[in-house]
């Protein structure tokens, strides 16, 4: 039985009736665009996403990519001393203790590039596969194809940032947008959601309200049954409603320990550009477990600026201090409350960077895109293992390459998504965010 969505809003008496039409079927979803959860195309190994992005371009010499030491002198490139960490042996710099406890659950990915090292173009190919135009994000895509768990949050978070295109769904249904929390490192509260709660109206009155707008919406779909995005807008105010109860309570980590808190750093102060200033990465940490936790398809964590040109030794270190920490009890907890080999972490940024000039004391380092560092963990990836290599100064893969395409084809593949068949049509053709060239999902990482 054939029913269009105006049918069904027109028969339904509740607020939330027009979701029984996730019942129909996954493809009718999928085509309408809303956030019922979906069955994978094939057997997944990871349920979810958190992405670590570290906006700037993190130096690989000095954190995961370490190159011997030549006779008595270090290499010129590095400004760090690394060790072997857990059974398996990953290099580790010292700049991250705590990440190097953790070793045996990364799956370090050495061969990385991209095609430019301009940071908005590279930035915008890394979340959306295009470095020139406005396109879908990653986390739009995924519930694109999966929906979500819980129907009361949105499918895709992205925690302090202010760039669109981080969270932009583009021409996807806008009900794949992500939503933004905090910016620029703003405490993480309930205030941190734009508009989430007014308290002007008591919930009843407000849900009246929502009724009445979506009996007009009623009206206006009877006359244009095919309005995509009309039915966007319904079911984006529908979600706003329901976070309204939700939302604030997963953003109140007041029932978290004391000692859960200090393991995350939360409320702890960051030296960064000279001065001291608070840093919100550990409660970001903390929220992404806590939004994992309650069934969030996609969260993204953000921390910058890794863009060190000069200075490089100061910020470097400053940035490793602020993220070390919280990064590493992010997954301790994950492992901990059986998460892990269902979430895929991701650690990195738009590029990487050269090392330092050798016998220059500028202490400033450039962009390299030809070669540089991500890692994984959980979601179905081998740990303990180090993916791709870089050339002896580290300037370029020459290994186990694995560019923004393949990462994404990687990632859709864990979450059970067809990598290069994931496909919408706008503008006349089928767009997919492994572009024209198709990405190549990277098999050799797989426990």
């Amino acid at each position: 039985m054939n029913v269009s969505r105006r049918q069904l809003l027109q028969s339904t008496a509740c607020g939330f009736g027009y979701l029984a039409l996730n019942a129909i079927c996954n493809e009718q979803a999928i085509a309408s665009g809303d956030l019922a959860m979906r069955a994978p195309a094939h057997p997944a190994r990871a349920k979810r996403v958190i992405f670590l992005c570290m906006s700037g371009g993190p130096a690989q010499l000095d954190t995961f990519d370490f190159k011997p030491q030549t006779g008595k002198k270090p290499h010129p490139g590095s400004v760090t001393p690394f060790r072997q960490h857990g059974e398996s042996g990953l290099w580790i710099s010292d700049l991250l203790p705590e990440t190097a406890r953790q070793a045996d659950r990364l799956c370090v990915l050495n061969g990385m590039h991209a095609d430019t090292g301009i940071h908005a173009q590279s930035f915008l190919q890394l979340h959306t596969g295009d470095r020139l135009r406005a396109r879908p994000s990653l986390g739009s895509w995924i519930t694109y194809g999966l929906g979500t768990e819980n129907q009361n949050l949105p499918g895709f978070i992205s925690l302090n940032t202010s760039k669109t295109s981080v969270y932009s769904s583009a021409f996807l249904p806008s009900i794949h947008n992500g939503t933004p929390i905090g910016i620029n490192g703003e405490e993480m509260s309930k205030a941190a959601i734009q508009n989430i709660v007014s308290d002007h109206l008591p919930l009843s009155a407000k849900r009246r309200q929502l009724d009445f707008i979506r009996a007009m919406n009623r009206e206006h779909l009877a006359k244009h049954p095919v309005d995509n995005k009309l039915e966007s807008v319904i079911q984006s105010l529908e979600l706003g409603f329901r976070m309204q109860t939700s939302a604030p309570e997963l953003l109140d980590i007041s029932s978290e320990t004391q000692a859960t808190l200090k393991r995350y750093r939360v409320g702890e102060t960051s030296k960064q550009t000279g001065t001291c200033r608070p840093t919100d990465f550990g409660r970001q940490c903390l929220l992404a477990r806590r939004f994992a936790e309650a069934g969030v398809r996609f969260i993204e964590v953000n921390h910058g600026s890794w863009d060190q040109h000069k200075n490089h030794r100061r910020d470097l270190k400053a940035n490793c201090d602020a993220t070390d920490a919280p990064i590493a009890a992010l997954l301790q907890d994950l492992h901990l409350r059986g998460l892990l080999d269902e979430t895929l972490v991701v650690w990195g940024g738009e590029f990487g960077r050269p090392g330092l000039t050798p016998g220059d004391n500028k202490n400033e380092t450039g962009h390299n895109a030809q070669g540089f560092t991500f890692w994984m963990a959980g979601g179905g990836v081998k740990a303990g293992h180090v993916h791709g290599k870089t050339n002896p100064t580290g300037a370029r893969a020459v290994e186990g390459k694995m560019h923004f395409r393949d990462l994404h084809a990687t990632i859709l593949h864990l979450m059970g998504l067809p990598a290069n068949d994931l496909t919408f049509w706008h503008a006349g053709r089928d767009h997919r965010i492994t572009g024209p060239e198709g990405g190549r999902v990277v098999t050799e990482i797989f426990a």
